[in-house]
């Protein structure tokens, strides 16, 4: 890494426009004993772009951790293959994948300085001193350490190491970055600090970067697209805004952040819409496109934040069951003849919130609601 200006930030090398291009076809990975074998990747195939961020998220033990370190080269597929740019890659040892893991332990060599744990990787290489030394002084810049230099590891706090851990990984440039929930062990509110700054960087790098999480605030605040994923196999690829109104699947609307499912049976569907009756209401509401009038099965997804509620004296059709105070939202369960519904309430007028025990008027938004085959 040769650099001729004085030590500034990390910038990008000239060539990583189209540099980083990832693709997985067909991934699979089944781990047998004695007694069983268990498929931890099913089939999963997946086209990473140039400077993506792209997010694996799902619960635990869906294949997300498994997936990634397939791609890193830690783990070898049963079948299925990995390209980078258009080269195979399932042969490649992991130290020439041009590829860097930030990990969720931070992996810190303890017997090396902060600066001397940076600069490791490019040493290996057998970089010259003069650009090693350079190289440092702008990663420790571009994650703010400097002064930190000749500190151990211990001597930093969990959010220090963690930019210690990602300033190793991007000296090297890798075409891809690799994060296996990176965040888990920092209290939350430096997980948000954290969220932002390594994607401000990934961003200003334009580095191909592929994130693994179970924490949905950290994959929608970060990703250009998730990827759901559940044993093993993928529920739904797509934009943040789309996985959360728009969800494939019953497992990924539950998944994502809050819903409510009322069972219903499908009328004049077509045009990506079909007719609904819920809660004593004939609504017009977007239908997923496997969606059949008539069908057995069909759920309407609402979320709780589209539902207004309102006293009435006469003709409610709900009784709120509890509330729950945030300061700026808050939360009811309303009891109603299709079962019990979450509802919130963003910045509540404190004279103006609903006691437990007072009959409703429930009004959902149809625009913001969503027909779902169950199965």
């Amino acid at each position: 890494m040769t650099m001729t200006h004085a030590p500034g930030e990390l910038t990008p090398p000239k060539d990583r426009a189209e540099a980083g291009a990832l693709r997985l076809d067909r991934l699979t990975k089944t781990f047998t004993s004695r007694s069983a074998s268990v498929t931890a990747v099913d089939d999963v195939s997946l086209d990473v772009r140039p400077g993506e961020f792209i997010t694996l998220l799902g619960p635990s033990g869906c294949g997300k951790t498994t997936t990634l370190r397939i791609v890193a080269g830690f783990e070898t597929a049963t079948s299925g293959g990995i390209q980078l740019d258009g080269a195979p890659i399932d042969r490649t040892p992991p130290q020439r994948r041009a590829m860097a893991m930030v990990f969720q332990s931070y992996a810190l060599f303890p017997h090396l300085t902060v600066g001397e744990n940076i600069a490791y990787g490019l040493k290996l290489r057998r970089r010259p001193h003069d650009d090693v030394r350079t190289a440092m002084q702008i990663a420790l810049t571009s994650m703010n350490l400097v002064g930190l230099e000749n500190r151990s590891p211990h001597e930093l706090s969990g959010g220090q190491q963690q930019r210690v851990a990602l300033a190793r990984a991007l000296i090297m440039q890798p075409k891809v970055l690799l994060f296996d929930e990176p965040l888990s062990n920092l209290d939350a509110k430096l997980r948000g600090a954290m969220r932002a700054e390594i994607r401000r960087i990934q961003r200003r790098l334009g580095i191909t970067s592929l994130y693994v999480t179970h924490d949905q605030d950290e994959a929608m605040s970060m990703s250009d697209r998730i990827v759901v994923m559940n044993k093993g196999r993928v529920e739904q690829v797509a934009a943040p805004a789309r996985i959360y109104f728009r969800p494939a699947t019953i497992f990924v609307a539950d998944f994502i952040g809050r819903a409510n499912f009322i069972e219903v049976a499908p009328e004049d569907v077509g045009d990506g819409s079909a007719v609904v009756h819920a809660l004593g209401n004939r609504l017009t509401v977007p239908a997923h496109p496997a969606v059949r009038a008539g069908g057995a099965g069909a759920y309407l997804m609402i979320r709780p934040e589209t539902i207004s509620l309102e006293p009435a004296a006469e003709g409610g059709i709900g009784t709120v069951l509890r509330s729950t105070f945030h300061g700026h939202s808050v939360d009811y369960e309303v009891e109603t003849i299709s079962g019990t519904l979450q509802v919130t309430e963003a910045g509540p007028d404190p004279a103006r919130m609903i006691e437990a025990g007072t009959n409703v008027a429930v009004t959902l938004n149809p625009d913001r609601s969503y027909v779902l085959n169950g199965g």
